[in-house]
């Protein structure tokens, strides 16, 4: 039984980069039609001005935070919850009771397919807490794992 606490695979960063690439991406069309709104119909130009700003700004955080993010990102699951943990600084600590699990999800979007990756989903009837990035196998494995441990958890008559 997996009882030490998990970091995520190394490639999860190459993934939020390419996040931070597609922010930076995004950011520049809508500042372009910002900036063709002033052009055009006479917009005031500081909208364009912050949306150059945002521009820059965002994605640069977001990429320089991409070591920060995966140090302290990891997971663990023992007999009778699912912890998962991120940040240091702002740190946040989630625990699933085993027993209180519905559905364990497997998600990938095209970049995480294209680095053999895959998020897990542990649902309640409450909530949904994900685990970000993990190999194919260790993720079908987990999600077999918490299956099993929340089936015994629901049987157990203590």
């Amino acid at each position: 039984m997996q009882t030490t606490t998990q970091s995520l695979p190394p490639r999860i960063k190459r993934i939020w980069g390419y996040s931070a690439l597609g922010s930076f991406l995004a950011l520049l069309v809508i500042t372009g039609l910002l900036w063709l709104a002033h052009t055009y119909w006479h917009w005031t130009v500081w909208l364009a001005v912050f949306g150059g700003i945002l521009t820059v700004i965002e994605p640069t955080i977001e990429a320089a935070l991409i070591p920060y993010r995966y140090r302290f990102s990891r997971y663990q699951i023992t007999s009778l919850a699912v912890e998962i943990q991120s940040g240091w600084l702002f740190k946040k600590r989630v625990a699933i009771p085993i027993a209180r699990v519905q559905n364990v999800t497997l998600n990938a979007g095209p970049l995480l397919q294209w680095q053999h990756l895959t998020q897990v989903t542990v649902a309640t009837a409450a909530t949904s807490h994900t685990i970000e990035g993990l190999e194919l196998d260790v993720a079908a494995q987990l999600r077999e794992q918490i299956m099993r441990l929340a089936q015994e958890a629901r049987h157990d008559p203590a």
